[in-house]
């Protein structure tokens, strides 16, 4: 994974932590929900990442 895609999903995790924490501050549900889904969003890219990661890995290792 490039090091774009880490900062990307990293910046949109911490964009819904903060909507998530400011929602709950504000009894704002629908921000607090808005910053749930953008977590889960993040985490969703981040584990395609990962697999796409852990297959070029294995990848690498058979053709050495």
């Amino acid at each position: 994974m490039g090091l774009g895609d880490k900062i990307s999903n990293a910046a949109e995790d911490a964009k819904g932590k903060v909507k998530d924490a400011v929602g709950g501050a504000t009894d704002n549900t629908s921000m607090q929900a808005e910053g749930k889904a953008d977590q889960g969003k993040a985490s969703a890219k981040q584990t395609g990442e990962d697999v796409k990661d852990a297959f070029n890995d294995k990848n690498d290792d058979n053709h050495a």
